[in-house]
């Protein structure tokens, strides 16, 4: 019977091919109360399959490691760390222990008490870490009740996998000559499933709700990853329509690939600087792979968030000088200091409640109130300076003081490193994220004190139009191209150049190539994005006049309204 759903595109392509159901074996669980003697039983169950559950990720961890890579291993020390993280145990035992539950039922119930913590903050990326901490729950549990893991590691023929949700776990030991894509009812784009998709380039498609109770399996299914479009029992039609599709998809992936060492220059010769957003040295791969001429965005509060504490100087050193070693001396990395609280919280420091999270305390306002944090950080990022070429950013800078704040804890950093013989980068570059108003109107003064700027445009949108992103009953107002939005990163631009220093973008404005052109009339520096949006944003650039861009852009910061804007960059006949 065919069947027609949309879900949220994670991993570009398409594919065709049978469907294959997966679901996970029902385990019961009774929450009856045990006598007294048997807590020590049901104690000594959860204990083992622990250790179980511990091996076993740690299996998957070298499995990962051989099969795609050590980048792509990391995601499995996220797993580890909530398999370690005392809040977990300490939540079953006392099920066990108080409660007189049994070992399934004080496990299931543990878990899904913590993940619901998870799924109910404001941050998309902690919030799917729940699904991390469900996939590990779900090892323990499945050990304890003697349940076998589902095996994706050989399938029987091309196919196409529908699940409620696949953990990290299942794809990573998935066979990827046979699996031609994904689909979830559940999921997003940051979720390490759709992050090792993308790695993977498995087209993939999540959130595709309902579409488990339209499928059991043998369906032929078209999974149109480009626009999030599932066809289940196509006709012969759409069959052949889409395989045009995907032939002209695959043409021109080719034809971008062949882009990768060819400069990001304009016709006329006008060069700019693509780089990639990273959130680890996992993610290097793909950014190498697409040509990026370095890092423009490290979000380090990643580092951070997958913990079980404050990571230490070792610790971040260590991800640092990956970072730095990998991408060496000519392509430079600039390392965001930690961006957290307001909105990102962490599982193991409790912030206070605020009535307006995005205006709280939170990024650069944190750092110089907690200088052992920062300090720790600043070390460890100097320490590695020596491997490659770092540089280092302020986030939610709003004024000088704040700036000459942070950059004297830097200089005492530098002292201590000296005091013990450490080296690392005596002129190390140092700039500051331009995400609030207060930064664009300060943006003169600023300059003179910086090495350059990093426009973060999701941030700027949302104060300069006093619009939450989050909030979906206004999202429609939610948009970079108004006109106070434009001229606010014109007039940074203009800013860092007359004080002889360069600018780059960090937000996701710098990757849609719908507005290349814009941009690089407006004379922006550096684009940084994710790393798949490159080889576009290069095609772009590379059929540009510099001078017809310059028009384009003057054009564009007359303009009265966004719908103006629009129209002006939809005339562009060349995307």
């Amino acid at each position: 019977m065919r069947f027609e759903c949309k879900g949220i595109p994670v991993s570009e392509g398409i594919s065709i091919a049978r469907v294959i159901v997966l679901r996970q074996a029902e385990i019961p669980l009774c929450p009856d109360a045990i006598p007294e003697d048997k807590v020590e039983a049901e104690l000594k169950r959860f204990a083992d399959a622990l250790a179980a559950a511990r091996e076993q990720i740690e299996a998957l961890s070298q499995s990962a490691a051989q099969r795609l890579g050590a980048e792509q291993a990391e995601i499995f020390s996220a797993h580890l760390s909530v398999l370690e993280d005392p809040v977990l145990e300490e939540a079953v035992r006392t099920r066990i222990i108080d409660e007189h539950r049994n070992a399934l039922y004080a496990i299931a119930d543990g878990t899904a008490e913590i993940a619901a913590l998870f799924q109910e903050l404001r941050d998309p990326y902690l919030r799917e870490r729940a699904a991390d901490i469900q996939d590990v729950g779900r090892h323990i549990l499945e050990n304890a009740a003697g349940v076998q893991r589902v095996n994706l590691s050989h399938l029987p023929e091309d196919c196409i996998i529908v699940a409620r949700e696949l953990t990290p776990s299942e794809t990573v030991t998935m066979d990827f000559e046979h699996a031609l894509g994904f689909i979830t009812e559940l999921g997003g784009r940051t979720s390490h499933t759709a992050i090792l998709a993308r790695s993977l380039e498995i087209p993939a498609v999540v959130g595709a709700a309902g579409i488990l109770e339209q499928v059991s399996g043998g369906e032929c299914a078209i999974l149109d990853a480009l626009t999030g479009s599932i066809v289940i029992a196509p006709t012969a039609d759409e069959i052949q329509r889409f395989e045009k599709k995907r032939g002209d998809f695959l043409r021109e992936r080719e034809a971008l690939s062949a882009l990768r060492e060819q400069p990001a220059q304009t016709r006329d010769g006008k060069r700019f600087e693509l780089c990639a957003n990273i959130s680890g040295p996992g993610d290097l791969a793909g950014a190498v792979r697409h040509g990026a001429q370095g890092v423009g965005l490290y979000r380090t509060e990643f580092l951070y968030m997958n913990n079980t504490q404050f990571p230490a100087e070792e610790e971040q050193f260590e991800a640092y000088r990956a970072v730095a070693a990998e991408m060496g001396t000519g392509r430079p990395v600039i390392i965001r200091t930690l961006d957290i609280g307001g909105d990102k919280a962490l599982p193991y420091y409790a912030f206070e409640p605020e009535e307006n999270p995005f205006l709280g305390w939170r990024a650069i306002r944190m750092c110089l109130d907690c200088e052992d944090v920062f300090k720790t950080q600043l070390r460890a990022i100097l320490r590695a300076s020596v491997f490659g070429t770092l540089r280092i950013m302020y986030p939610m800078i709003i004024s000088l003081e704040e700036l000459l704040a942070a950059n004297r804890l830097l200089e005492r950093c530098k002292e201590e490193l000296r005091a013990e013989g450490t080296p690392f980068q005596e002129d190390i570059e140092v700039g500051i994220m331009v995400e609030t108003p207060a930064a664009v109107m300060m943006a003169d003064i600023l300059a003179q004190h910086v090495d350059f700027f990093s426009i973060g445009t999701n941030d700027l949108t949302q104060y300069t139009l006093a619009v939450d992103r989050g909030n979906s009953r206004i999202a429609n107002r939610y948009d970079p191209l108004h006109p106070a939005v434009l001229r606010a990163i014109k007039r940074v631009i203009d800013a860092s150049h007359a004080a002889g220093k360069w600018t780059g973008m960090c937000g996701e404005f710098a990757g849609d190539p719908r507005v290349t052109a814009l941009l690089a009339g407006m004379d922006l520096d550096e684009f940084s994005m994710t790393a798949a949006s490159i080889p576009y944003v290069k095609k772009q650039l590379r059929k540009l006049d510099f001078y017809e861009a310059q028009l384009l852009a003057d054009r564009a910061l007359k303009a009265s309204t966004s719908a103006e804007v629009l129209e002006i960059v939809a005339g562009r006949d060349d995307t």
